[in-house]
């Protein structure tokens, strides 16, 4: 069965997503303020973002597993961390695993 599967029950996700929204005002990666009135595509407007990304196995119909974000946060959070999305968002990516320094141990 293919298609994403936040929409494969729409309803309950419909139900989730108003649910997420009267619970809760502020950003979870950023903390600040989410203006619920602004709509999609607005990078300010609420999005509903699951904590264990679904492509890692999180489920996307899972009161534990959802949060409220803005749309931007959301983008730069992707699949990744919130501590990958604050750092984009403060302008620190953080350097890929194989940019690391190679250490040796003396031993």
């Amino acid at each position: 069965m293919g298609g994403n599967p936040r929409n494969r029950n729409g309803s309950r996700r419909r139900l989730l997503r108003a649910r997420v929204l009267a619970a809760y005002d502020t950003c979870a990666i950023c903390g600040q303020p989410v203006d619920k009135s602004l709509r999609t595509p607005h990078p300010m407007s609420a999005e509903v973002d699951e904590i264990i990304p679904i492509s890692r196995g999180g489920d996307p119909l899972s009161w534990d597993n959802v949060r409220l974000t803005h749309r931007r946060c959301n983008r730069l959070k992707s699949n990744r961390s919130d501590d990958y999305a604050r750092a984009q968002l403060a302008g620190k990516p953080q350097p890929n695993a194989t940019s690391l320094p190679l250490t040796t141990s003396d031993w």
